[in-house]
């Protein structure tokens, strides 16, 4: 599913940080070594279709690589 994030990220909170997130390996191969959390948080989203509404994303971030693997968990409001 596509989606475009409009606006800021809010109520951010940590799930996981490196020992824990299953999928440390593939991360530090495919994007780099890094102390990588994931978190999640609630942002206004457009989808491809053109609908908007408020939702929770999850994404993985590491200091001076960035967010990576966005995906949108569950609608909020819409």
């Amino acid at each position: 599913m596509t989606f475009e994030i409009i606006g800021k990220i809010s109520a951010i909170e940590k799930i996981a940080s490196t020992k824990s997130i299953r999928e440390i390996n593939r991360l530090n191969k495919q994007y780099g070594l890094g102390k990588w959390r994931k978190l999640k948080g609630n942002a206004t989203v457009k989808f491809a279709n053109g609908m908007i509404c408020k939702a929770e994303v999850h994404w993985y971030e590491a200091h001076g690589i960035g967010k990576r693997k966005m995906k949108v968990k569950r609608v909020i409001e819409g």
